[in-house]
């Protein structure tokens, strides 16, 4: 959520970086708010004279009692004045409200650094491996998964419906060691905590990393306890302290989980359709962070290079990409995406978003410390990225190491784990 106080002082501030973002009525939806705030701030002000009125007229009657002279005239303004003092704290308490309701629906701002335009113009920031040559023809994941009997999608989606993949066997062996791998790098080599969350999370958790209101149509809900299934395990995570009020000595802080992950994918309807690219239920492993605003930005380049030393262990070629202004997600103000070649499909693939979201999530899930003793508390900067999303690793893994034999090569990392370095006969 966007600082009010500094919409009010930077209005122009606010609208250049909704601008830059595309998004449609910015300037009117932040004339609303700020008409709501002038509205507020008056009934304020008036309500608070009227109160101080109040206090010295109770002195006034009090004196005049005393006195045994009629105090009705006093009394009755008295009257008045109480019955207007509720109406305005009646008006502040709507517009705080319809103020609330706005700046959640308002995106972040974008940092300076980040592109102009849409996806378009998205810029490599960095390239890692060689791209495979095969003496045959490369094939897709989908084929790969069937003829090896580790990938099962026709009885997935008996069971759930399409798009809830089913791995079997040595695939579901290879997913669970991946998860396994990339848990043990951040704890032991990164200094992450682990932490095993809740997949099931309330409205208010949900509000506080910027899912809803704005996505609730892609998102699943058990309606009758209005519980979410979470579509990140930065959801849980990034809510944990929520309402707490940290000490600097506690920042940083370092939480790493795994989680599967859900998303209905509303706004992507026939997309991606085929095999493990584009599903309703993925695993993923999550790092999030909270940081000091002055090491925010540093803590974004650790973040992302934790996440692409997987792909180099893994060697998995790879591409760091800065998302333009257009294509950022709702709540960040900087993105790193990491794109891994899968050369069955022939695309680059999203296995990572490592993203800043500066103060944004932490107002709205009142995320404070104290930056020194007797000091005003301030917002704790959030950050995460996916280290990483499965399947599109597994896609990537299974692609980039497949044989002309139509087996698929394990790296050396999960051999041992394992138990052979080759899927297939």
């Amino acid at each position: 959520m966007l600082d009010l106080k500094r919409i009010r002082a930077e209005p122009e501030w606010a609208l250049d970086g909704l601008s830059r973002r595309g998004l449609d009525g910015a300037e009117k939806l932040l004339e609303d708010v700020l008409a709501l705030d002038r509205e507020r701030r008056r009934a304020i002000g008036e309500a608070d004279e009227l109160k101080a009125r109040r206090n010295e007229v109770s002195r006034e009657i009090g004196e005049a009692k005393k006195r045994g002279e009629d105090a009705k005239d006093r009394i009755r303004e008295m009257r008045e004045v109480a019955e207007r003092i509720s109406l305005l704290d009646a008006r502040e308490n709507d517009a705080d409200a319809e103020i609330l309701e706005r700046l959640l629906l308002i995106p972040n701002v974008p940092l300076p650094e980040v592109p102009e335009g849409d996806e378009e113009a998205n810029e490599i920031v960095r390239t890692w491996g060689d791209l495979p040559s095969f003496d045959f023809t490369p094939v897709p994941h989908w084929e790969l998964g069937e003829s090896l009997g580790i990938l099962d999608l026709p009885r997935g989606a008996t069971v759930s419906g399409s798009g809830f993949p089913l791995l079997r066997g040595m695939g579901a062996k290879y997913q669970r060691h991946l998860i396994d791998f990339m848990i043990g790098l951040h704890v032991d080599d990164h200094e992450y905590e682990e932490l095993r969350i809740p997949y099931l999370v309330t409205r208010e958790t949900m509000t506080g990393t910027g899912q809803l209101p704005k996505f609730e149509e892609d998102s699943y809900v058990a309606e009758r306890d209005d519980l979410w299934l979470i579509p990140t395990a930065e959801v849980p995570v990034t809510n944990l302290h929520r309402g707490e009020l940290l000490s600097v000595s506690d920042l940083p802080i370092r939480y790493t989980a795994y989680s599967p992950c859900f998303r209905r994918e509303a706004g992507a309807a026939g997309k991606d359709t085929r095999g493990l690219l584009r599903v309703h239920q993925f695993d993923k492993v999550e790092l999030v962070r909270y940081e000091t605003p002055d090491r925010s930005r540093e803590a974004l380049e650790e973040l992302t290079g934790e996440a692409e030393k997987i792909l180099q262990l893994l060697g998995i070629p790879y591409r760091v990409v800065r998302l333009a202004a257009g294509d950022l997600g709702f709540a960040s103000a900087l993105t790193y995406d990491l794109e891994v070649w899968a050369p069955g499909v022939g695309r680059w693939l999203e296995v990572s978003s490592c993203s800043t979201f500066t103060d944004f999530q932490a107002r709205r899930a009142n995320l404070r410390y104290r930056p020194a003793p007797g000091e005003r508390p301030e917002f704790v900067h959030t950050l995460n990225g996916s280290a990483l999303a499965l399947p599109r690793l597994l896609v990537a893994l299974m692609e980039n190491y497949q044989d002309e034999e139509g087996g698929v090569r394990v790296p050396e990392p999960l051999r041992g784990k394992m138990g052979t370095d080759r899927l297939g006969s």
